[in-house]
């Protein structure tokens, strides 16, 4: 469970001039489920891992018979594309969507896209500076770019311990990295560690004959094959999750500081599907479903009443890189422009 405090390291994510008052709280009713049950889907665009999000969407079919959920997956910046291309052509297709780059929603509200909605959950659960003012929307998880190694490659004494170990020429051909240009999440760690190390850290870590990849979440399975040593970013809960599972991975929480991944979920103006769209996001914000995402997935949940899974770190133990999704918003096409100048692809 992500206290206020904590929440607070990751930057004031929602904190901008409220436009217009926020929408009241809203409760799951008999007549909204009514309402949903006659549209009878709902168009689901999701940034999460593809197991994620399909496991969202098999628990609302069985809580909620009749209303079938399609799952759009991909990484955040190519759903951020299709979005803008269906909007811009009046195709209205999507009805909720989560990312892992919190700086699309800054766009989406400016551009009007999102509907104003408040699940009673998140009224009386979330910290304030998790919601949107205005109610348009709120952080659904979140969890942490690491570094990590295969253990049975890497000793434990010889392991990296921060961003500027993995410089050392003993991990030339050994590393694999994931790419801002598919990832919002990687989005966000390149923007924070550009910020916080320098570009010359990136232009020093290109010389290391690093392995790209795209999602956040291959750099973890990389490791499991034991196709590289050694992950220089990457999202703690598969090898969370892995180790668990005996497999020879671990974490390492940088020293220098750990970029924090917040996962907004909103829905749109235009939804094809609104009452199913509604039931969905108050659906994914309970404490039901947000425990579920932090015992199966170790995922990590801002709602109050959710507890943390037994064994995993807590934030308070770990030193976070603050975010700036107004920054990322403002040099998104610069940092993907110069990150594949830095690393040729």
């Amino acid at each position: 469970m992500l206290k206020t405090s904590t929440a607070l390291a990751a930057g004031a994510l929602f904190a901008e001039p409220v436009r217009a008052a926020a929408p009241p709280p809203t409760t799951v009713t008999p007549e909204l489920i009514e309402a949903a049950r006659k549209e009878g889907k709902i168009s689901y665009y999701s940034a999460l891992e593809l197991n994620v999000a399909e496991r969202l969407g098999k628990a609302f079919e069985a809580k909620y018979p009749g209303i079938a959920v399609r799952v759009e997956r991909s990484g955040a910046e190519r759903i951020y594309q299709r979005i803008a291309q269906e909007q811009g052509s009046g195709i209205n297709a999507v009805d909720v969507a989560n990312s892992t780059d919190p700086a699309h929603y800054l766009d989406w509200k400016s551009k009007d896209w999102l509907a104003p909605y408040l699940p009673d959950d998140v009224a009386k659960h979330f910290p304030p500076d998790q919601v949107d003012p205005d109610g348009l929307y709120a952080t659904s998880c979140g969890w942490i770019e690491t570094i990590g190694y295969n253990t049975n490659l890497v000793k434990p004494d010889d392991a990296p311990k921060g961003y500027a170990d993995l410089l050392d020429p003993k991990w030339q051909g050994k590393i694999v990295k994931a790419h801002p240009g598919y990832s919002g999440a990687i989005m966000t760690a390149t923007f924070v560690l550009s910020r916080e190390l320098g570009w010359s850290f990136f232009e020093k870590l290109a010389q290391q004959k690093v392995l790209q990849v795209q999602s956040a979440a291959d750099p973890p399975k990389k490791l499991l094959l034991g196709e590289r040593a050694v992950m220089a970013d990457g999202n703690d809960y598969n090898l969370l999750l892995s180790k668990e599972q005996g497999q020879p991975v671990e974490v390492v929480y940088a020293s220098e500081g750990s970029p924090l991944i917040i996962v907004p979920s909103g829905v749109f103006k235009n939804a094809p599907n609104p009452n199913a769209a509604r039931l969905f996001q108050s659906f994914f914000f309970s404490a039901e479903t947000q425990q579920m995402l932090v015992d199966v997935f170790a995922h990590r949940s801002f709602h109050a009443q959710v507890t943390d899974k037994p064994g995993h770190k807590k934030l308070s133990e770990i030193k976070l890189m603050k975010d700036d999704p107004a920054g990322v918003e403002k040099m998104a096409d610069e940092i993907k422009a110069r990150y594949s100048k830095i690393f040729g692809v």
